[in-house]
């Protein structure tokens, strides 16, 4: 259980945080860097939810994803470094990126098959879906960088992949079902 008393502690005012098992990192440690973009998506995810009310399996598939994206800022702010710890680290498991597939192919069995790319934007529940898509895009592309020279779990990974793919078909899937996607149209503007 998690209680926090004090909302600031000053042991950051240098530059330097805390991970979950101790030690301390730079603020722009590229693990640091990595949680605090899974929590920037879990933001962007909120404010997408603030559209999706009228959406109820929907929304509840959100709520469900932000619950894991703290597991997953938990996971990645204590590093598996083969040490025995005092205490079970809270990690991503494969459930999760599996209960993401099931969900997506529930979504996109509603979905026409695309003809085009689709543009960001229609209803305001897309673009939101759309904009934390490409933050979690980004939590990606940091984890995987982290993981080349860290130990991330593989079902993290997993996760972080498949939720931008989510967001893509939640995003089509709050845009009537896809009918108010905006498709590219290439070279449009010449």
């Amino acid at each position: 259980m998690v209680k926090l008393n004090k909302i600031y502690t000053r042991t950051g005012d240098k530059g330097t945080t805390s991970l979950v098992s101790g030690p301390r990192r730079e603020k722009y440690d590229l693990r640091v860097e990595a949680y605090g973009t899974v929590d920037e998506t879990n933001s962007a995810v909120g404010l997408a939810r603030l559209h999706t009310a009228g959406m109820a399996e929907l929304d509840a598939m959100l709520f469900r994803i932000q619950n894991d994206l703290f597991d997953l800022g938990a996971d990645l702010a204590a590093p598996d470094t083969g040490e025995a710890l005092d205490y079970e680290p809270l990690r991503i498991i494969e459930a999760q990126a599996t209960r993401l597939e099931t969900e997506i192919d529930a979504l996109n069995a509603h979905l026409d098959p695309l003809t085009s790319f689709v543009l960001p934007g229609g209803s305001p529940a897309a673009a939101h879906l759309h904009l934390a898509r490409t933050v979690a895009r980004r939590a990606e592309r940091l984890m995987v960088e982290l993981s080349r020279g860290e130990t991330i779990g593989a079902a993290a990974l997993k996760y972080i992949n498949r939720l931008s793919d989510f967001l893509f078909v939640a995003a089509r899937f709050a845009n009537d079902h896809g009918k108010a996607d905006i498709l590219w149209v290439p070279g449009k503007n010449r």
